[in-house]
């Protein structure tokens, strides 16, 4: 029996429960708005159930596994065994938990849920399809939608997800054993990160890259930091290069690939794991039927209150053009439109993003390079001090790298940062901090850092800005 198409209707509809849709969610019914959140696979979306939080389960798992089976220097010897099916029900247990505290979340701030893939039948309206053989269908109208339903990662001619040995993140990230042979499509971010983390987990790598170098977007000298430590950790690299196929080997698969100048490449492997980018879900939802129109790569266009070219609709997150795929993003344009649809003066305002990479070791960014601030008509002045020259970083063994600040000259006030090194992900939140605030060198500087710790190269890097460094030389 079919259950027949019933009508409900809501202030606010808000598509997609990722970072974007159920923090703006529980924003909009934190301001009284009744809210509906509808969401077709997993409360958390992408980031919380395949992507950000289960690898970095499995890079702290990979972390663990390396460093004490390579602690010889410090007198410290071991072998260790990891057992990844178990590792694998550790990082979902995270998982879980933490996707069923987003639905909890959720229903405590009164969110209404409802399981299913929308499509709009007009501006004013969706229609949900629920999963299964016979749940039916239901209309929900709205005065408000907040469209929420982020990416897909890209797939490649020749190279389909559906066969076993092609690997997406997501089924790399779901994986109960080591490939003794793991061919990358792709150095970016993604592909970087899980490269470095198979390596550490027993992996021969190799990692196939277009370009000519990895993590493209990032300044040269903060991705030669990550590319030695990949070296030395035995991955091998090839750049100019573009996958072409694969096909079967009596001991494997034979991945091919292919330059500009039409040079073919083989590389024998267990598993291919194609990690190229990602692209918009705008297919899904028939957002013309809502007077919608993405770009030719599906993205929408938005206003600073993250409103479409259809004021009463919105979109936040990876759907939104001209704005990095983060799930912080995400979450931050999600409050802005929720609040906006509460009467709220909100805008947002991307001048201090922070970005990070969790390869080996870290990357975070934040704001304007030195080349951007020239661009902008800053006079720019630079600091930077490297780990090798910090105490602390020393005692952790992890050395590599440097924190670079950038500067207006003339005012003092921080513009951007880059780090690459220990802990480069919660280091770069100081710096994002004070482009926010307006900070200064000075403030920065005179800001007493507690010792030993990794933060005091902030400090120094600042000061080395200022000419002024006391454990680094001055420029």
């Amino acid at each position: 029996m079919v259950v027949g198409d019933i009508a409900t209707g809501t202030e606010l509809l808000v598509i997609g429960a990722g970072p974007g849709g159920y923090v703006a969610a529980i924003r909009a019914a934190q301001n009284g708005i009744d809210t509906t959140l509808v969401e077709k696979d997993a409360y958390g979306g992408t980031c919380l159930n395949y992507g950000c939080i289960p690898s970095k389960a499995l890079i702290t798992g990979a972390n663990l596994a390396h460093e004490a089976g390579h602690a010889e220097e410090m007198g410290i010897h071991a072998d260790p065994v990891v057992d990844m099916s178990q590792l694998r029900d550790w990082k979902s247990g995270v998982v879980d938990q933490l996707t069923g505290g987003v639905e909890k979340l959720c229903k405590a701030n009164g969110v209404n849920l409802v399981e299913g893939t929308a499509r709009f039948k007009d501006e004013n309206a969706v229609r949900i399809a629920h999963g299964g053989e016979g749940q039916g269908s239901e209309t929900i109208e709205f005065e408000h939608c907040i469209i929420a339903t982020g990416s897909r990662v890209i797939q490649i001619p020749g190279f389909d997800f559906g066969d076993e040995p092609v690997w997406s993140s997501r089924d790399a990230l779901e994986a109960d054993t080591v490939p003794e042979r793991l061919v990358v499509v792709g150095g970016g971010y993604i592909g970087m990160e899980l490269s470095t983390t198979f390596a550490k987990l027993g992996a021969d790598v190799t990692v196939v890259e277009m370009l000519d170098d990895i993590l493209p977007g990032y300044e040269s000298d903060v991705a030669r930091v990550v590319r030695k430590r990949a070296e030395e950790l035995g991955i091998d690299m090839h750049f100019g290069e573009g996958a072409s196929g694969w096909r079967e080997e009596d001991d494997g698969i034979m991945v091919t690939t292919e330059t500009e100048d039409g040079e073919e490449n083989e590389y024998r492997a267990d598993k291919v794991l194609v990690a190229v980018g990602r692209s918009p879900v705008t297919d899904t939802m028939d957002i013309e039927s809502a007077g919608l129109e993405a770009d030719d790569r599906g993205f929408l266009s938005v206003d600073d209150r993250r409103r479409t070219d259809v004021e009463h609709i919105y979109a936040v997150g990876d759907v939104v053009e001209d704005t990095p795929m983060l799930a912080h993003v995400a979450s931050k344009e999600g409050i802005v439109a929720a609040e906006h649809v509460a009467g709220e003066p909100v805008a947002f305002d991307s001048q201090a993003v922070p970005a990070a990479v969790f390869t080996d070791p870290e990357i975070g960014t934040v704001g304007m390079t030195e080349a951007d601030a020239e661009e902008a008509g800053f006079s720019p002045v630079v600091g930077q001090m490297p780990f090798r020259a910090s105490g602390r970083a020393l005692t952790t063994n992890h050395a590599d790298g440097f924190v670079r600040v950038v500067a207006d000259e003339e005012s003092g006030f921080v513009l951007g940062a880059q780090i690459v090194g220990p802990e480069a992900s919660e280091l770069i939140a100081e710096l994002a901090f004070a482009i926010e605030m307006g900070a200064t060198l000075e403030d920065v500087a005179s800001t007493i850092h507690t010792h030993p710790t990794l933060a005091e190269a902030v400090m120094e890097a600042a000061e080395n800005a200022l000419g002024q460094a006391i454990h680094t030389l001055n420029r």
